[in-house]
């Protein structure tokens, strides 16, 4: 497994609100973790419900191990929007704040599971290269979109677009939506916030993610693009890449020869 994290502030903004982790080793019962967290709020209310949000979750997984992942992911998300939603009742500075949250981690059966709240979300690119949005957007449009009212090509879509429903911090209590599905050698997972998927369509970003480059150099040319199509937002993307078939095998036949050898010990 591969992955990049990176983030920009865009073409518009003085300050980054967005925050990235990600992290192919172990944390807590987790093999891996990736995060992005798209801040609101006034002065640097958003930038600190962010950067709160990524290491609260990286602490509450390292130490808790008792839970399957789904329900990690949705004891960690909840612990988090309390804690946030406190801290802004408590704190005048960061009144109102608040953040989307979506990360995902990936098992050594490919097994992918996925949690979000707000709009930040979750894609697979498959070697077929098909994108699929996985997370469900928590924004107003989208739920009118869902129910058959508007489509996303709509004038309302696109003057209301930036409306959330649900966001970690801003009630008491938050549902998290939890994805899983099992990935295939070399598949792609992208993480985003939507500074990126309201200046890039889906076909557009799955275009970039076709041509041949590293991890790096396609979350480069994203972000570029986004800025290129006008930057309104900070833009953040997490890129991870799953191993080929052959890679995958080696590693299988290597775990299982070193556990024959300790067994001979």
């Amino acid at each position: 497994m591969e992955a990049f994290a990176l983030s920009d502030v865009g073409m518009c903004r003085e300050m980054n609100q967005d925050a990235v982790f990600a992290q192919c080793t172990p944390i807590g019962n987790l093999d891996n973790l990736f995060v992005v967290a798209d801040g609101m709020g006034g002065h640097q209310a958003g930038d600190y419900a962010s950067s709160y949000a990524i290491a609260r979750i990286q602490e509450l997984l390292q130490k808790e191990q008792a839970k399957s992942t789904a329900e990690l992911f949705e004891w960690a998300f909840r612990t988090v929007n309390y804690e946030i939603f406190e801290k802004g009742c408590s704190t005048p500075e960061y009144y109102g704040m608040g953040t989307t949250m979506v990360a995902c981690t990936l098992d050594k059966n490919r097994m992918l599971t996925a949690a979000n709240v707000g709009d930040s979300r979750l894609y697979v690119y498959s070697r077929n290269k098909s994108i699929r949005q996985i997370t469900r957007d928590h924004s107003y449009v989208e739920e009118l979109v869902r129910k058959g009212q508007i489509t996303r090509d709509s004038e309302l879509y696109q003057q209301s677009k930036n409306v959330i429903t649900r966001a970690i911090g801003a009630a008491e209590n938050v549902k998290t939506d939890i994805f899983q599905l099992e990935l295939e050698p070399e598949d792609m997972v992208l993480l985003c916030s939507d500074g990126l998927t309201n200046m890039v369509p889906d076909h557009i970003i799955s275009l970039f993610l076709s041509v041949p480059g590293t991890l790096e150099e396609k979350a480069e040319k994203l972000i570029q693009e986004a800025n290129h199509a006008g930057g309104t937002d900070n833009i953040s993307v997490v890129l991870m890449k799953t191993e080929p078939a052959e890679q995958e095998w080696k590693n299988k036949q290597n775990v299982s020869e070193s556990e024959e050898e300790t067994r001979g010990l």
